[in-house]
């Protein structure tokens, strides 16, 4: 009788292991998925610990905007979200940022060097029981990825990455030159009104010796508050036309960052000479003109190509 009561109690216990190990991912799919919506949004980044000997804090630097983030993709390993601003006096729409959310992905792409990123297998340990989020640019073009567990200590889901590095943001290449990469470490948080983006920034200069100067740490805050005061119709209206054109340009990204080596871009660093063309063919595609593969082929063949070997 104590064997049989035993055995059930090590059944149970192993029944119960397997839903909790089930139960964990579950959970946080939908700690991501939390963060579609419709969101005010607050950007706010700030020079904390000035690291270079002469070294002046740069000023801080604020903005914001209204933006609704959309599912894409929603499978039980994998979560696309798109960023979508838009302008409530005019109504103009921009497509901005786009974040993908693997569980346990066996490989990411990493920011080596000027418009180069490699892509590398991260470490069984790292990425078990993990998400890797990745970041992309308005083009679908990469910024950075970075791996990391959710955590729900005090009911407040929090997921934290590695650090890794990521080319300067568009708020700063236009302006500054003495630096030229950033190691980070991105956290996101569910909050009661919305959710946040802590971003734990160093400001590095890498030199071609393989040497590398810290400039300065800087935090940066973003803060999405729901918002109903906005109207979002144009944004979605936009996403219906124009979600399967860029299906097609994600599509042609991984390509080059789904595998080894990863990719090169030959554009500025402010990448208009892709940005303008493909916003440009996906207002055509709204306007309800066709838009031949041979054109989005077109761009690419321009101005990507695959990462040199390391």
């Amino acid at each position: 009788m104590r064997f049989q009561v035993a055995i059930v109690s090590l059944v149970l216990a192993s029944s119960g292991a397997a839903q909790a190990q089930q139960a964990g991912p579950q959970r946080d799919r939908q700690s991501i998925l939390a963060m579609q919506g419709e969101y005010d949004v607050d950007f706010a980044f700030d020079e904390t610990v000035l690291l270079k000997p002469g070294y002046e804090r740069a000023p801080a630097m604020r903005s914001g905007g209204s933006e609704v983030v959309v599912v894409v993709e929603d499978t039980p390993a994998r979560i696309v979200l798109q960023h979508l601003l838009v302008d409530p006096r005019s109504g103009h729409v921009t497509k901005h940022w786009r974040q993908d959310w693997t569980y346990e992905a066996p490989r990411r792409f990493e920011f080596d060097a000027e418009q180069t990123w490699h892509v590398r297998e991260i470490p069984a340990a790292q990425t078990r029981g993990a998400w890797t989020q990745c970041v992309f640019e308005v083009s679908d073009a990469p910024r950075y990825c970075g791996t990391g567990r959710w955590d729900y200590a005090e009911g407040h889901p929090s997921w934290t990455s590695d650090l890794s590095w990521r080319p300067l943001p568009r708020r700063e290449y236009t302006r500054r030159s003495d630096y030229n990469a950033l190691a980070v470490i991105n956290r996101h948080t569910l909050t009661p009104n919305g959710w946040t983006h802590e971003q734990f920034n160093t400001k590095v200069l890498r030199k071609p010796d393989g040497s590398q100067e810290s400039i300065a740490r800087e935090f940066g805050f973003n803060d999405y508050i729901k918002t109903t005061s906005v109207d979002f119709e144009p944004a979605y209206g936009y996403w219906k036309a124009t979600a399967g054109y860029w299906a097609k340009v994600r599509a042609r990204w991984a390509g080059y960052l789904e595998r080894p080596p990863g990719v090169h871009l030959k554009t500025k660093l402010d990448g208009m000479a892709m940005i303008v063309p493909l916003f440009t063919q996906a207002e055509e595609i709204q306007s309800g003109k066709p838009v031949a593969d041979t054109r989005i082929d077109a761009v690419f063949a321009q101005w990507v190509e695959p990462a040199p070997p390391r």
